[in-house]
């Protein structure tokens, strides 16, 4: 491993981005490419190839592993994708063994929430932290969990499924096969939904909402929700104290079962509501055990769109050295 150059690999629903990243989690060079939900094994092997040479290219770096941060269920040893919701045909793919023959050099393939509490672990907002719990709120819900300076992964390898913890037993359905889970009451498209609902039994309250995306109430997203709340609007306000009251029993939880240092909360849905952190960190004081809030601290992330190429890139390399 003479070069210390990790090619840290994030494959998203529409696009794969593609770093290099150096031994300390510096991101040297990225680009990316499009990539769609349908898009062949063999495609995505042949474009990231071709981008990484290119990136190998413009630095000079040699590339010593890959790693991988996909959306899905990952079979922790063989780096086989069990299914993916971004890229539904790496389903049953053994990805770790055909980037391995790509380009010559170890691959390792983790889930991409867990790359990127990995990489606020290592090079964000938990830094210097032996105990951290990191929720990425976007679309979906998701999260990583760091206790005693390593990645809890479980049994099978599917630790960190916070975004399916139960808040409310009888609640809305889930896209998963439960109801009430942390998803679908704080998720980007339980937020939507819940506006389109509450602007269906009174399309007078949504008009706020409504004038945001020319009336069609199937484009409310959640963003739409968070522009109407930054404009004053009530029923956008009370969506987002619903699902600050979610995040909250969701960190409370956490909070009990394992006692973390750091609460770690990013993703689209708290960056475009960031309010929504002092909003649930205001209620989980005010609920959790105070022998287990006493040094906690809840913030913000710090990596953005960087986490999960950086600790994909990070999580590849303690791989080599038998420490994730």
């Amino acid at each position: 491993m003479a070069s210390g150059t990790t090619l840290g690999i994030d494959i998203g629903g529409t696009k794969v981005g593609v770093a290099l990243v150096d031994v300390h989690g510096n991101v040297l060079s990225s680009d990316r490419f499009p990539s769609g939900i349908e898009m062949a094994p063999d495609d995505f092997i042949g474009q990231t190839l071709l981008l990484a040479r290119q990136l190998k290219s413009a630095t000079g770096a040699e590339i010593d592993a890959v790693g991988v941060g996909a959306a899905g269920q990952i079979e922790p040893v063989t780096g086989v994708v069990r299914e993916s919701p971004n890229l539904v045909q790496l389903g049953n793919f053994p990805l770790k063994a055909r980037l391995e023959g790509a380009f010559n050099v170890p691959a390792f393939v983790t889930n991409d929430v867990r790359a990127a509490a990995f990489g606020e672990w290592q090079r964000g907002a938990g830094r210097g932290v032996s105990d951290m719990v990191a929720l990425f709120v976007g679309t979906g819900v998701g999260g990583g969990i760091i206790h005693d300076n390593r990645v809890v992964a479980g049994a099978t390898g599917t630790a960190g499924e916070i975004g399916h913890i139960t808040i409310d037993m009888d609640g809305a359905p889930c896209r998963c096969r439960n109801r009430g889970c942390l998803e679908s009451l704080a998720g980007g498209w339980a937020i939507a939904l819940r506006a389109q609902q509450a602007i269906a039994s009174n399309p007078r309250e949504g008009t706020a909402i409504l004038d945001l995306c020319g009336g069609q109430a199937d484009s409310i997203a959640a963003s739409t929700v968070s522009q109407a709340f930054h404009n004053g609007d009530p029923l956008a306000g009370r969506i987002v104290e619903e699902t600050a009251r979610a995040l909250a029993a969701g960190i409370t939880s956490m909070v009990h079962a394992f006692n973390p240092r750091m609460v770690v909360l990013g993703g689209g849905v708290i960056e475009g509501t960031p309010e929504l952190i002092d909003m649930a960190k205001q209620q989980v004081f005010q609920s959790a055990l105070p022998a287990a809030t006493g040094p906690l601290e809840i913030v913000k992330a710090h990596l953005g769109g960087d986490a999960i190429v950086i600790g994909a890139a990070l999580m590849a390399r303690r791989s080599l050295e038998g420490n994730v």
